[in-house]
C-alpha cells in the first residue's frame, strides 16, 4: 500500500510534536544535572542550561559521602520494594473474588470500594487510626495504611474478568483449588497488568512525602523525599560545604545533585517495564 503525501506529512508532524513534548519533559532534568556538574559561580550566575559550565564532580562526591542521605535512600528502597510487593499481592487477592460472578455480593463490595475513590478518609480520623494502631514513628505507617490502591485493584479485576472462565473450570476439574488457580493460571497470564500496577505502586512509594511528614517525627526514619525537602527548604543543612571553604560546590549545586540522585532510580526502572506497561494499560482498560 502506497503512502500518500498527507500521510507522510502527518507522520513528520507527529514525530516533531512528540519529540518537542519529550524534550520539554527531559530538559529540566538535563538542566538540573548540568547545574550539579558545574562550578558554583556558573550555577549561581544562571549561566548553565543543558551543558555543564566549568565542569566539576565535587557536588556529587560530597553528596555521595553523606551518611544521612544514604540512610534515607535505604529507607525509601525498603518502603518501595516491600510496599510494592504487599500492595500487588493484596490487590490481586482482592481483585480475584471480585472478578467472579459466583461471588454473590461482589457488586455491593465493589460499590463500597469505589466509594473510597470519591471520598477520601478525613485527615484527623486517619491520623488517629494510625496512632491507635501504634504505627507512629514506624516505617510501616508508610506502607500499611495505603496498601491497596482502589484504582490499581480495579485495573487488575478488569483484567481478570477478561480471562476465559474455561481455563479455571478445567483446572478445578483437575483438582486445583482457588489459590492454585490464582497463582498458577491467573497470575502468569497477568504479567502485563501486574507490571503496570507494580510500576504505579513503586512510583507512589518512592515519592512518599505527605504521610512521612504526618506520621514520622524521627529524622532518622525520614525517606528520601523528605530528606530532599529538608535540603531545599533548609539549606543550612548543606552549608557545611561553604564553611569548609570548598570552591568546587555550594548549596545550589548540591541541591541539584540531590534532586537528580532522588529521581534517577525510579526513572531507570521504567525502560525495563515499558513493554509490559503499554500492554497492561491497554488490556486493563477493556471491559468484558
Amino acid at each position: 500500500m502506497k503512502t500518500t503525501l498527507s500521510q507522510k506529512l502527518f507522520t513528520v508532524v507527529n514525530y516533531v510534536v512528540l519529540t518537542a513534548a519529550a524534550f520539554t519533559m527531559i530538559a529540566p532534568l538535563l538542566q538540573m544535572l548540568a547545574v550539579s556538574l558545574s562550578s558554583p559561580v556558573a550555577a549561581d550566575s544562571k549561566k548553565v542550561f543543558l551543558l555543564p559550565v566549568e565542569w566539576t564532580a565535587d557536588s556529587w562526591i560530597y553528596i555521595l559521602h553523606r551518611q544521612d542521605l544514604w540512610q534515607s535512600f535505604g529507607i525509601t528502597v525498603f518502603i518501595t520494594v516491600v510496599g510494592t510487593f504487599l500492595s500487588v499481592l493484596l490487590s490481586v487477592l482482592t481483585a480475584y473474588p471480585l472478578a467472579h460472578a459466583k461471588f454473590l455480593i461482589r457488586k455491593h463490595v465493589m460499590f463500597g470500594i469505589v466509594i473510597t475513590m470519591i471520598f477520601n478518609a478525613p485527615l484527623i480520623p486517619f491520623y488517629m487510626t494510625v496512632k491507635s494502631l501504634g504505627l507512629l514513628d514506624s516505617i510501616w505507617s508508610l506502607i500499611l495504611p495505603g496498601a491497596i490502591g482502589t484504582f490499581n485493584m480495579v485495573i487488575i479485576r478488569t483484567f481478570f474478568m477478561g480471562i476465559p472462565t474455561e481455563l479455571e473450570d478445567s483446572a478445578q476439574i483437575d483438582g486445583c483449588h482457588d489459590f492454585r488457580v490464582l497463582f498458577q493460571i491467573y497470575m502468569p497470564l497477568s504479567k502485563p497488568v501486574l507490571a503496570t500496577v507494580s510500576l504505579f505502586y513503586a512510583v507512589g512509594y518512592w515519592n512518599t512525602f505527605q504521610r512521612a511528614i504526618l506520621f514520622i517525627r524521627d529524622s532518622d526514619l525520614h525517606p528520601l523525599q523528605v530528606k530532599l525537602r529538608e535540603y531545599i527548604m533548609t539549606p543550612e543543612t548543606l552549608e557545611v560545604a561553604d564553611m569548609l571553604g570548598n570552591i568546587g560546590y555550594n548549596t545550589t549545586t548540591l541541591k541539584a545533585a540531590t534532586i537528580i540522585f532522588a529521581a534517577t532510580p525510579i526513572i531507570l526502572a521504567y525502560p525495563f517495564l515499558q513493554k509490559y506497561f503499554v500492554k497492561g494499560a491497554m488490556l486493563g482498560s477493556l471491559k468484558e
